[in-house]
């Protein structure tokens, strides 16, 4: 079939369709690829116009957000992925691909095995920040701490990568935990991993009380934001979930002012810091250029940044084609259980009243009702489960097997581990943990648990608006409503400052820029939305 010109109009192709789609139903049967009948209406137009010259419609480069070049054998999921998604994304506005350009430049030039690096590292040595030569001001740091579970750390890189693009900063991610063995390299000729023998041997064991932290220094005023001093060679910035109002002042224009001029940073955080960086007035015109839709800020870093490696991906690629390929709809179930009832008949009252209230599953017929007929036009309904127990699949599975759903579908319940309790820095444990998160963004419709940063990277890739199940006031009671729709995919900020840094006082920081407001799961944290 001859392509298209461009330009032409759809309801051409459309009357092509209909005169050919036997045929072309039969050439795809064929072809032996089973995604091609997968697709929805719309890419199933796309995908057979290019079906007789072997040609695909997926757009493995996300509209330019990943960069083209990389050995697609050393890691398979960054081209891959786009083929298991029914959904393509949101597309990256050209602004921000230029940026990523130009932040992988920047590691190249400056990352690791290059003289520059070479030269920041014996300046990190002397204790002497540099800060007159011109390699001190063309390459500056950021080294991520990596700690706490696999949620934390995707949102706590996200965050650390985002706060580096806006700063012209180098990433450089620390690779405990094995960051290095779950997710492939995102940069092309360089590495985002610290190599070993960093100068700041104990900076994994930085803490509130570390003295070169910047609270602690503005607060002992060895540091000051009103008057000029030595710049240090380095410094801590503590943002982690106990960080004091010190430390917070990170979020505060005159304080950026003084850490502009640091060669290294070293962060800790164990939270998505980015609604607050939208606080400071600085960024707010380059954000708004990266991000004229601000919801889509944590949707685009972890698509860009966060790869499953070959191991990781053949979990996914594996368990996708086994169990969730075939179905009409799919829709995936995060239950995170917190308290000491790891069984609980009050959450799997929650998660069902949620699910059917919602239409997300449907109701079951009494059990001395007729079953439903099946016949050659049943649809069929794949619910994907996670979690650290196997009690809540259990109850699901055979609600559906013991009893016939309303509507006739037919629903089929998968979990593809129950690890019992959650073991961070396990490497087969986070493999399985990635694996799902990477499961769950491949779902239709996604029911998460609220304060779960699990559920937060799972949105946040599948860029899906999720139903929020809202956390009891205590273990013996359901809420009512069970859950809610959120306001947009992005993560909450679990632990922002609560300072008008402008005003200098407390005050209620989810009033004071439209693109930030309070989440629905956590009244204080924090979340990025639009509003246009």
């Amino acid at each position: 079939m001859a392509k298209p010109k461009p330009g032409a109009r759809a309801g051409g192709v459309v009357r092509i369709v209909l005169l050919l789609s036997v045929p072309l139903l039969l050439l795809l049967l064929l072809s032996g690829d089973r995604r091609l009948l997968k697709a929805s209406d719309s890419e199933f137009l796309g995908l057979i116009n290019r079906t007789a010259s072997g040609e695909r419609s997926y757009d493995k480069l996300l509209g330019g957000l990943l960069a083209d070049g990389f050995d697609e054998r050393s890691c398979r999921s960054r081209y891959q992925s786009v083929m298991y998604r029914r959904r393509p994304g949101r597309r990256p506005p050209a602004y921000l691909v230029s940026k990523l350009r130009q932040q992988e430049a920047l590691q190249r030039r400056c990352g690791p095995g290059t003289a520059a690096y070479g030269h920041a590292l014996e300046q990190l040595r002397s204790g002497k920040s540099g800060g007159d030569t011109v390699g001190a001001q063309d390459c500056r740091y950021l080294v991520s701490i990596s700690y706490r579970g696999l949620g934390n750390r995707i949102l706590a890189t996200a965050s650390a990568f985002l706060y580096a693009v806006l700063t012209g900063r180098v990433l450089l991610v620390d690779p405990s935990n094995e960051m290095g063995e779950l997710f492939c390299e995102p940069f092309h000729g360089t590495t985002w991993l610290l190599p070993p023998g960093f100068p700041l041997a104990s900076y994994t064991n930085f803490s509130i009380s570390t003295a070169e932290s910047y609270g602690n220094m503005l607060r002992n005023k060895v540091i000051r934001t009103d008057a000029a001093g030595d710049v240090p060679a380095f410094l801590y910035v503590h943002l982690d979930h106990d960080a004091t109002e010190q430390d917070k002042f990170f979020f505060c224009d005159e304080d950026q002012r003084v850490l502009r001029n640091i060669p290294w940073l070293v962060m800790r955080t164990d939270n998505y810091i980015v609604p607050g960086l939208f606080l400071v007035a600085g960024f707010q015109e380059e954000l708004g250029r990266l991000f004229p839709e601000p919801d889509t800020v944590f949707h685009h870093a972890v698509r860009y940044l966060f790869h499953p490696s070959n191991h990781v991906w053949g979990l996914v690629a594996r368990y996708y084609d086994a169990y969730l390929a075939t179905a009409q709809q799919r829709v995936g179930i995060q239950v995170r259980v917190f308290g000491s009832q790891p069984n609980s008949p009050e959450l799997l009252e929650q998660i069902t009243r949620c699910t059917q209230k919602e239409g997300l599953l449907p109701e079951v017929l009494l059990a001395a009702a007729d079953p439903v007929a099946p016949g050659p036009s049943r649809k069929t309904k794949a619910v994907l489960v996670t979690s650290l127990k196997s009690w809540y699949y259990e109850k699901l599975k055979g609600m559906y097997w013991e009893r016939a759903a309303a509507t006739g579908e037919a629903v089929s319940v998968q979990q593809p581990s129950h690890e019992e309790f959650q073991r961070s820095g396990a490497r087969s444990h986070d493999a399985k943990a990635w694996a799902e998160i990477y499961l769950l963004s491949l779902t239709d419709a996604l029911v998460t648990t609220a304060w779960s940063t699990f559920g937060y990277v799972a949105q946040g890739l599948g860029g899906l608006r999720p139903w929020v199940m809202y956390r009891p006031d205590n273990e013996t009671h359901v809420p009512d409503p069970p859950c809610g729709r959120d306001v947009s995919m992005e993560p909450c900020f679990h632990a922002p400052p609560f300072y008008d840094c402008r005003l200098k006082r407390g005050a209620d920081t989810g009033k004071i820029v439209p693109q930030v407001q309070h989440c629905i799961d956590m009244s204080w944290g924090l979340k990025i939305v639009h509003r246009g």
